[in-house]
């Protein structure tokens, strides 16, 4: 299927590696222009090389904090009017409840939360003005984390999710969508440091650990970053512009829920 963004430009931000990496791979192929983004600076330079290399397209490394004010600016030099992007970002490590200071939750807050709608409301007045844009955000609410820890990142997720949403039904009519994947555990290099912490935490082994959490999973495998990057340009996609405002559950069929 052609998905009819040939030509279009993306700002991807946490790309470098993991599921960002998978999405700049899947529209890179469609023959999107890209700004790879990411912390470290070999990683993002060499995934734009790689991308650049691989697909044809134009590939831009942006390093830095994606949600930091002087790495926004930057982003938006290299692709001051972007068609196509991605909210993606490293969650904090799991920690118990109790441990967790107030710095650590406004840190958390501003990351999962404050970043990433400040970047949306750069890239908005653009899109709904050209009459195409596609946001996409990977924002899980069903982060698994062992025993007794949990995620920082939990609550500002759902948070973003709600604000989303509500942004989604002022845009629709600009076919500008917002969408959202919300993935369980796929095989990248956060489930191998999620399966470590398990192994300190029960005295078990990497082995046991690994298969503790494909066994949580009810399609008995942990994803393929491919397969999520593969959903991630189809709602890019010209052909999806009827679909906005959803929260489209990537899970191995492990959702309890009907809707």
């Amino acid at each position: 299927m052609d998905l009819g963004i040939n030509g279009r430009t993306a700002i991807l931000l946490g790309s470098s590696r993991g599921l960002g990496r998978a999405c700049a791979e899947s529209i890179a192929r469609e023959g999107v222009h890209l700004v790879i983004n990411g912390r470290t600076a070999a990683d993002v330079e060499s995934a734009a090389r790689e991308i650049a290399s691989t697909y044809g397209v134009t590939a831009t490394a942006v390093v830095g904090d994606a949600y930091d004010e002087a790495t926004q600016v930057r982003l938006l030099e290299a692709a001051p009017r972007p068609d196509i992007v991605l909210l993606n970002g490293e969650g904090p490590s799991p920690a118990k409840f109790g441990d967790i200071s107030q710095g650590e939750w406004s840190e958390a807050l501003h990351r999962g939360l404050v970043g990433p709608l400040t970047f949306v409301q750069k890239v908005l007045p653009g899109m709904c003005e050209r009459r195409f844009g596609r946001i996409v955000a990977i924002s899980s609410a069903m982060v698994k984390s062992p025993n007794s820890l949990m995620s920082l990142s939990h609550g500002t997720r759902l948070g973003l999710t709600g604000v989303l949403k509500g942004i989604s039904k002022d845009v629709a009519r600009h076919n500008v969508t917002i969408n959202q994947i919300l993935p369980e555990r796929f095989d990248t290099a956060r489930q191998e440091q999620m399966a470590r912490i398990a192994m300190k935490m029960k005295g078990i082994s990497y082995d046991e650990a690994r298969a503790e959490q494909v066994a949580s999973i009810r399609a008995r495998r942990l994803g393929r970053p491919e397969e999520l990057g593969d959903a991630f340009a189809f709602l890019c996609s010209a052909q999806a512009g009827y679909l906005s405002g959803q929260n489209i559950q990537m899970d191995g069929g492990s959702y309890e829920g009907v809707f």
